[in-house]
């Protein structure tokens, strides 16, 4: 044992510990958010995360044997983390932006040429040899469904072992972009646009399809929900709005008491940014999501009005006070778990005013919702009392049980029967052709 941190969930007190038991540091972090990393590059210091006065997060590195703190990778988006496996020292770590990044300058001479050879893509280093002779990469995008290479160092050959999807060749791949806009208030965000396949991007009906977490973001990479649609003659934008995870740590927390303001007319800003240039037609617009995103569909034609021709909501929030309550109550009641909730989602005072349910009436579109019974993160009776509340205000709705489904859709099966559901909605409200 190298290290152990020790957090207290009544009031956020911490103690991180050295493998003899002895305090390295401490520290209260009122809503528990203070993690232990891993080690670093040569196992003789331990890094750890916690937020400073202003709620940014932070990792911070210090010596096992005691010391100051000094900050670790500070200012860099860092994706993911690579570890030795058989020592459990850091080796390097994935930058958004450039890259993997390693500690051994040599494996850096490598990683920048792999990174040349499949630059026309959405890369990513899965895995690699001991000796880094050989590496094991997955691209997608750019009319990529998803394909495997084993790339050989020392013969600089790049061999395709697999591919996800072969019955979608690349003409049947709609194209993938990044388009910046800017929102109302001027804070500059950005999207995912796809195409439908073969189509030029002018005047096309648009499917507004924002992510879940809230704090998440999506890539260039394929996505296949969105990807169904653009096979469809859709044109598909999925928005980072104010919240995700794509940009600084400000830009997340300035979704922190927005859900259904500026969060919700970021996407809509999205929209009219893209009819704009031209490329979509906005009276042709529905609005498709999973999760937080099933919330902001549902938000789009009740929080919102003449905006979109119909609304599908996958295992959606619908009821703002009802979901504080239940993630309290599954925590345990504790205090750390309550004051990191009221963080993210603003004082109760203004929660009814952006939950769906509560405006059911003001229902401008049909609305679908697609629900697995068995869902533990959002639950089913977040879409059941949606669509009770939709019936008794004489909205055109319809509900989708998926018996035995959890909240990520882990069915084959199930997942079909959603998508089918979700295009077929669409194209019945909001036709391509």
């Amino acid at each position: 044992m190298a290290a152990t941190l020790d957090v207290s969930y009544t009031d956020g007190d911490w103690e991180l510990k050295s493998g003899s038991g002895d305090i390295i540091v401490q520290g209260r972090e009122h809503n528990g958010r203070v993690g232990l990393v891993g080690l670093g590059y040569d196992g003789t210091t331990v890094i750890y995360s916690g937020r400073d006065e202003d709620n940014i997060a932070h990792w911070y590195e210090i010596p096992l044997a005691g010391g100051k703190p000094r900050l670790f990778l500070d200012e860099i988006n860092v994706e993911r983390l690579y570890w030795d496996e058989t020592t459990g020292y850091l080796t390097g770590y994935l930058d958004e932006i450039k890259g993997p990044v390693f500690h051994n300058p040599a494996y850096g001479k490598t990683v920048s040429s792999i990174r040349a050879a499949f630059a026309d893509y959405a890369m990513r280093m899965m895995d690699w040899t001991p000796d880094f002779r050989k590496v094991l990469v997955r691209t997608s995008g750019n009319k990529d469904s998803g394909s495997w290479f084993v790339v050989d160092l020392s013969t600089g050959e790049a061999k395709a072992i697999a591919y996800e999807r072969e019955a979608l060749t690349p003409d049947l791949v709609g194209e993938t972009s990044i388009f910046a806009y800017t929102a109302a208030d001027g804070l500059e965000m950005d999207g995912i646009l796809t195409l439908p396949p073969g189509r030029e991007g002018t005047g096309l009906p648009l499917i507004i399809l924002p992510h879940g977490g809230p704090h998440a973001h999506d890539t260039e990479g394929f996505d296949w929900w969105a990807q169904a649609f653009a096979a469809r003659g859709y044109a598909v934008f999925q928005p980072n709005f104010r919240g995700s995870t794509n940009r600084s740590q400000a830009f997340k927390l300035a979704g922190y008491g927005e859900w259904g303001r500026k969060m919700q007319t970021d996407l809509s800003d999205g929209m009219a940014a893209l009819a704009e240039q031209g490329i979509i037609d906005p009276s042709r617009a529905c609005i498709v999501g999973a999760s937080y995103g099933g919330y902001a569909a549902l938000a789009g034609v009740t929080l919102q009005q003449g905006l979109y021709k119909c609304a599908v909501a996958v295992a959606p929030v619908s009821d703002i006070t009802a979901m504080f309550s239940e993630d309290y109550r599954a925590s345990g009641r504790q205090r750390i778990t309550k004051r990191a909730l009221l963080d993210q989602l603003g004082p109760r005072d203004g929660w009814d005013a952006v939950s769906p349910r509560r405006f059911a009436a003001q229902a401008d579109a049909p609305v679908m919702l697609i629900h697995g019974k068995d869902d533990t993160v959002v639950p089913y009776s977040h879409s059941h009392k949606m669509a009770d509340a939709l019936k008794d205000a004489g909205k055109p709705y319809e509900l989708v049980t998926l018996d035995g489904e959890d909240h990520w859709l882990s069915l084959s099966k199930t997942r079909l029967e959603m998508l089918e559901a979700a295009v077929g909605f669409v194209e019945k409200h909001n036709p391509a052709n």
